[in-house]
């Protein structure tokens, strides 16, 4: 069974199961359980998490697609483990835990996989098919090792490399990513209202968490801004383009992360400089910005975390003698 990846009205999914009288939802979870159905268990899960779950029907198709994800991969898991669903014993959730760390999986992509399994329970339970919690009291070692130092920025001279390669689509997302340090997904979203190149602004408005925030543009970046614009823009040269069109306010041609990351990647790639995604660049704007201004409040806002602790062990770091001016006196 092939899994289906989730491009409808989350609403609509989530009422095949809503609508549903208890004991029929009851059955339909407990036949799904019992014959390890991926597709059905799938779609138990995600209603659960459209219904019950923190964003609601306003969970993002990415994490949807990530929940999707891991609940396919503990069926299989469990299905090649014959463990029983339903009455899983004791030792099974950290058996999956313990299987995972063994293959060299990061504790962090692990815990990713844990949350999608603990989901699929959740789910379970609400159908009223089983009252198992197995992965309550599983652990998942912590990695004690800044996620900036195991996955570090873009240098300077990789970007700088890159940036000679691209094209003008794959320079200004590069722009936007490493100066702007909007996530990928801010970046595709954006609409030409979005930007301000006068006032060396962008309005992203719907960031992680649906929040909105105002982020300052480099001087690189609005004299590109004001390029891309007279190219792409409306009423510009070149208003059509592929399947998107400037006319329709996006900015960007891309309409999906997977279709930018494959021209992104040519760009890398003549350049001889390895993707490592689009995350380092904003741990490029992070790191960058943290060494001029000394403020990792500052650099939080600019990033859009909610919290400073993500910036300082994640996105931005000092360098190792940045104190050497202020002891120099000592």
């Amino acid at each position: 069974m092939t899994l289906a990846v989730y491009h409808g009205d989350l609403l609509a999914q989530t009422r095949e199961w809503t609508n549903l009288h208890d004991d029929e939802l009851r059955r339909r979870a407990v036949k799904a359980a019992g014959d390890k159905d991926i597709p059905a268990l799938v779609s138990l899960t995600t209603a659960y998490l459209a219904h019950h779950g923190g964003s609601g029907v306003l969970t993002s198709p990415r994490t949807v697609e990530a929940y999707a994800l891991g609940t396919r991969q503990f069926i299989e898991y469990a299905t090649t483990q014959a463990i029983n669903l339903l009455r899983p014993n004791r030792h099974d959730a950290q058996g999956y835990i313990n299987a995972m760390l063994a293959q060299g999986r990061k504790p962090a992509g692990v815990q990713l996989k844990v949350a999608a399994a603990g989901c699929l329970y959740r789910a379970l339970r609400w159908a009223g098919a089983t009252e198992a919690d197995p992965f309550r009291d599983a652990r998942v070692p912590k990695d004690r090792t800044p996620g900036i130092i195991k996955r570090p920025p873009y240098s300077e001279d990789e970007l700088a490399d890159v940036l000679e390669k691209a094209d003008i689509h794959a320079k200004f997302l590069l722009f936007l990513t490493a100066h702007a340090g909007l996530r990928i997904s801010e970046a595709l979203a954006l609409e030409w209202e979005d930007l301000d190149e006068a006032a060396k602004r962008i309005h992203v408005r719907s960031g992680k968490g649906r929040k909105a925030r105002i982020v300052a543009m480099s001087t690189s970046l609005a004299r590109a801004t004001r390029h891309y614009r007279g190219l792409f823009g409306p009423g510009g040269p070149d208003h059509t383009d592929g399947k998107r069109t400037t006319t329709a306010t996006h900015v960007f041609r891309y309409a999906s992360v997977m279709t930018a990351r494959y021209h992104i990647q040519k760009a890398f790639t003549v350049a001889s400089v390895k993707f490592r995604g689009f995350h380092p660049g904003r741990k490029y704007a992070g790191t960058r910005l943290l060494q001029q201004v000394k403020d990792f409040g500052r650099v939080a806002a600019h990033l859009g975390h909610e919290s400073v602790d993500t910036t300082r062990k994640g996105y931005a770091q000092l360098a190792a003698d940045d104190l050497k001016d202020d002891l120099s006196g000592w």
